[in-house]
Formats: C-alpha cells, sequence, structure tokens
C-alpha cells in the first residue's frame, strides 16, 4: 500500500514533465531537420557554374585551392596542330546531337593546378582575372552544362590567353591529361598574346592536337578559315574607363595615332604625314617625363603636352591601328570604344570575328606599304559615310568587345551557328545595331519602308575556265576598301572550279557560284549573297584597272544602283536556265 500510494502520489507529477522533455527534444529536431532541407534546396536551386556553385565562386577560383595534379615527365605531349582542320574532319558534329533549341552545350572542366615533378607550376600567373571572367560568364549562359556527357564542346580550365605566362611543354602535357581530350576533339581553347620573342607567331605555339582556337593575333597562314575563330584582344583599358556617349560628326583632329612602341619606319612615315598636313593629323607617343605605371598607361603626349587616353580618340574622325610586335592590338578594342573610325595597317592580319562582322562598315584596311598615301585614300570618303561608320564602330565594340563576356559568347555564337546553320543569325542579326526608337517621329509614313542595305559593293567575276587571269583579277579587286563581297560566277559546266586551298586569300568573303549553262547573263542573275548598295560586274580578264580607280567608280556611282565594268567574254555560248549555287 505504502508503495503503491507512493507511485500515485508521484505520477501525477512526472508524468507532465517528461512530455515537456520530449516537446523540446522533437521541437529541436524539427528545427534540424527543416534548416538541413533549406540548406539542401539553396545548394540544389542556386544558380551553377562548373562543379557546384561552392566550388566555382570567385573567391575560391584559385590555383591555390584546385587540387594539384603532377606532371610526369614522361607525359604524352600533343601534336603541333593540324593546319588543315576544318569542322567536318576534326570536329565531332554528332556530339552535340538535336535538340530543340538548336544550341550546343559546353562543359568546362573544374580547376586543377598542373605542377611539374618539382612542384614548379605550368603558369606564372596562375588564372587571370580575364580568364576567370569569361569562364563565369559561359558558366552562367544558356550554352553551359554541367553534365560532361550532354556536352558538344569542352572548354579547360587551362589559362592560355597569354603565352608569355606559360611553360610550352607543360601545358600541352596538362592538355593530353585531361579526360576527354581524345586528340583535341571537341576542345576550345582562347588565347589572346600568342606567341613570343624573337619571332612573335601569330597563333599559340602550345602544341594542342585538333582543338579549336579562338585566337587574338592570326595571320592568313595561321589561321584554319571555318574552324577557328578570331577574336579581339581585351583591353582592361576600355573597360575600366567610362567614356561620354559623343555623337557621330566632325572632330577636332581628321587622323590621330596613339600606339606606342611601332617600328621606327612607321613613326617616320606618320612624322612625314604630319608635317605635310599640320595640325589635321596628331601623333602621339609615350609620355618620357612621367613615371611608370597604370597612370602613365592613361596618358599619350606630343611635344610635352599630355593628353588622357583614352579620351584623346574621341577627338578624331579616324584612329590609325598598325601592327605591332603582335598582330592583334588591344588599341583596336579602345578606338572602337571611343567611336572612332581605326584605320587598320596590318597586313594579313584576321580582323576579329571577320567571319560574321562586316568590317568595312566599321573600319577603313590598307595595306601597309600605302601609309603615305592614307590621308588621301581617308580624305575621298564622304562625311556621311564617315558618320556612319563611327557609328558601326562603337556599336562593334559595345556588342562584341565590351568585356569578356561578350567576346566569349560571341565566340561560341559563331560556332553554335556552324553547327546548326538552319538556325544561324543572319548577316543583318549579326551587324545591324537595334533599331532606333525615334522619339520625335509619330507617323510611320517617316519611317524606311525597307531596312538600309550594306555598305560597299559586291563584285561579281564572270569566268569561264581561265583561272590565272580570274585570281589576278580577285587579287586586285580584294585591294578595294570599298569592297564587301566577291562571288565568282563560274560558267563552265565541263569542268570544276579550283579546290579551296588554290584561290588567293583575301580578307572579304567569297564565294564559288556554278550555273548550270553557260550564258553571259549569269552575271546579272539576282544571287541572294548579294546584300550590298551596288554591284561590280566584271569579267576574269579585266586586268586593266586599278584598286583605286575602282574606288573611284564606286564613290563616283554611289547614286546608281549598281555600276557595271562589261567586256564581252570569249567563252563558247549556250542557252541557259537559273544558276544553282554551290
Amino acid at each position: 500500500m505504502y508503495a503503491s500510494g507512493k507511485y500515485s502520489s508521484r505520477g501525477p507529477a512526472l508524468i507532465p514533465r517528461m512530455k515537456t522533455k520530449h516537446r523540446i527534444y522533437y521541437i529541436t529536431l524539427f528545427s534540424v531537420v527543416l534548416l538541413g532541407l533549406i540548406a539542401t534546396g539553396m545548394f540544389q536551386f542556386w544558380p551553377h557554374s562548373i562543379e557546384s556553385a561552392a566550388d566555382w565562386t570567385l573567391d575560391k577560383r584559385s590555383v591555390h585551392d584546385a587540387p594539384v595534379v603532377r606532371l610526369p615527365v614522361s607525359s604524352p605531349i600533343p601534336e603541333r596542330g593540324d593546319l588543315s582542320c576544318r569542322m567536318h574532319t576534326c570536329f565531332d558534329v554528332y556530339r552535340c546531337g538535336y535538340n530543340p533549341k538548336n544550341r550546343i552545350k559546353v562543359y568546362i572542366y573544374p580547376l586543377q593546378k598542373f605542377v611539374d615533378e618539382l612542384g614548379v607550376p605550368i603558369s606564372s600567373t596562375g588564372l587571370s582575372r580575364e580568364y576567370n571572367d569569361l569562364l563565369s560568364a559561359i558558366s552562367d549562359s544558356d550554352f553551359y552544362t554541367d553534365d560532361v556527357t550532354r556536352a558538344c564542346l569542352f572548354i579547360p580550365s587551362v589559362d592560355v590567353l597569354n603565352q608569355n605566362s606559360l611553360r610550352i611543354r607543360e601545358t600541352a602535357q596538362a592538355l593530353a591529361m585531361l579526360p576527354r581530350w581524345d586528340k583535341g576533339m571537341n576542345h576550345l581553347l582562347f588565347n589572346m598574346l600568342p606567341g613570343g620573342p624573337p619571332d612573335y607567331n601569330t597563333a599559340l605555339d602550345v602544341p594542342r592536337d585538333r582543338a579549336l582556337l579562338a585566337g587574338g593575333g592570326f595571320s592568313t597562314w595561321t589561321y584554319r578559315q571555318g574552324y577557328d575563330v578570331s577574336i579581339p584582344v581585351y583591353s582592361p583599358l576600355s573597360a575600366d574607363v567610362e567614356l561620354p556617349q559623343r555623337q557621330p560628326g566632325p572632330r577636332r583632329y581628321f587622323i590621330l595615332s596613339s600606339q606606342t612602341a611601332i617600328h621606327r619606319e612607321y613613326r617616320a612615315e606618320l612624322e612625314r604625314l604630319k608635317e605635310e598636313n599640320g595640325e589635321a593629323l596628331l601623333l602621339l607617343d609615350k609620355c618620357s617625363n612621367l613615371s611608370q605605371g597604370a597612370a602613365s598607361a592613361r596618358k599619350r603626349c606630343y611635344k610635352g603636352q599630355v593628353y588622357d587616353y583614352p579620351q584623346i580618340l574621341q577627338e578624331s574622325s579616324f584612329c590609325v591601328v598598325l601592327r605591332g610586335a603582335r598582330l592583334g592590338q588591344a588599341a583596336l578594342s579602345d578606338v572602337l570604344q571611343a567611336g572612332c573610325v581605326p584605320v587598320i595597317l596590318a597586313d594579313s592580319y584576321i580582323l576579329p570575328f571577320s567571319e560574321v562582322l562586316d568590317w568595312k562598315r566599321a573600319s577603313v584596311v590598307i595595306p601597309e606599304e600605302k601609309l603615305s598615301e592614307m590621308y588621301t585614300i581617308l580624305k575621298s570618303i564622304p562625311h556621311r559615310q564617315v558618320e556612319e561608320m563611327q557609328r558601326q564602330a562603337h556599336w562593334f565594340w559595345e556588342a562584341y568587345f565590351s568585356s569578356m563576356k561578350a567576346i566569349g559568347l560571341t565566340t561560341l555564337q559563331i560556332i553554335n551557328d556552324r553547327i546548326y546553320p538552319y538556325a544561324a543569325r543572319t548577316y543583318e542579326q549579326w551587324n545591324n545595331p537595334p533599331v532606333v526608337k525615334w522619339s520625335s517621329v509619330n507617323s510611320p509614313l517617316f519611317l524606311p519602308l525597307i531596312p538600309p542595305r550594306a555598305p560597299g559593293f559586291t563584285a561579281v567575276v564572270l569566268t569561264y575556265d581561265r583561272v590565272e587571269s580570274l585570281f589576278r583579277v580577285i587579287t586586285e579587286i580584294s585591294k578595294v576598301p570599298s569592297l564587301a563581297k566577291l562571288l565568282v560566277v563560274w560558267n563552265n559546266q565541263n569542268k570544276s572550279p579550283p579546290e579551296e586551298s588554290l584561290w588567293p586569300k583575301v580578307g572579304v568573303p567569297l564565294k564559288v557560284v556554278r550555273t548550270k549553262e553557260n550564258k553571259l547573263s549569269n552575271r546579272f542573275f539576282p544571287y541572294d549573297e548579294i546584300e550590298t548598295e551596288a554591284v561590280l560586274a566584271i569579267d576574269d580578264d579585266i586586268i586593266m584597272l586599278t584598286s583605286d580607280e575602282l574606288q573611284f567608280g564606286y564613290e563616283v556611282g554611289k547614286t546608281a544602283d549598281a555600276f557595271h565594268a562589261h567586256i564581252p567574254a570569249q567563252a563558247p555560248l549556250s542557252p541557259a536556265h537559273s544558276p544553282e549555287s554551290i
């Protein structure tokens, strides 16, 4: 009874206390589980970059924190690079497959720190801020995938933007160790500063097998047309300086040269032009009375007078961009940002994104040997055309040059257009600035009914089988500043055109159209490739016209729909149907 009474007397007091303890325990457990679910959800749905957001943030993307990979001395080295590579020979398009969005998927390798057997890194700088920005932009884009099995294109986290910072052999070995390397198939490398002293090659010297190269200094000798992508040399100076908006029109100076360390022969020729044309030309150089550093990089001088750079570029209509030790120059980006029309004197240079951008609309390309004639050539360009070129130059910078993001995504879009040509961007989408909304015009009657045609002219060359003469005509016409495209009408049905490798290297798009039957009027067929404001119809034996005469004829005939130079061909005639393109 005592025991029973004791239990019954304590029971009512103990049971509520036990319930309270259990309640606290379960509440605590539930809170921990809930916090765990929230944390898991954040990591699951937070925007992914490379492997996970936690591993690929700006702060953690450093070679100091990346896993170390040692490269044995005997590690394989890729082949030098196949100059014959094209998309149909060195790129597996079937890996890209079909998808409703017609968009390639790009995988970025996780960051690793590659060192040799002694522990010395393969790069003196590690991961540059520019390459970091590039990878970030790609990982945040619609092209990116973190599923390596879905990838169509692979981008290494090995930074090869600046060859000066690389150990060539070890960098090549690091590339060959990538899990999906496979002789470089479907791999893309970005490089802006190729070569090194004393040769300064125009393409990255790192052996890379069949990998695509987005390079910033290609020449016609190293550029694999339709495979590689020519990109700008990024200018951190342009990105760091915000220039005020400057409307197109006449400016204080006609020609301005602001590059430093240019070849003494070019400097002497510019000095002579300065003496002849006085204040119309401003010739700047490095300031000798300023200490070296970031501050001096933003200054240029002429006879002791100091100018702010790149702000001074906005004070000129034309700005000279000469080749330096390397073909590609960051000065091109500075000039475009200022809305100054670049005058490019760099023979054999493949202009950035020239596969899709019509540089005749934004620049003037002059052979180096004609530097002495530069002033006369530029003076022949009408004021209205100069204003259009100024506007186009600034828009090119804004759309394609202004950041590593713009450069990287433009490169991927070009490759995407090759793989899905039926969904590729049009000439107009690449080259026409967004439509200006005129706030002062309300009536649609004041708006153009059709979009303006591209400036410049298309040369339509009619030929039969005089290949040697044809190539001479093409070479001469390609020197005309206003030439936009070359269209060769092949009128011989019994003989195929020469192989692609035998044709002259020109700086404008060239296409061969084969006709079904031989007819002189084939030159006047309205080919889809003709998008310019003027057409030059010429035969394959017209070799007496100089490039200056053709340019003069274009300027005189701009008010007409087309201008023609015509001498009957010597080929036999027969009835023809409409031509077909190949």
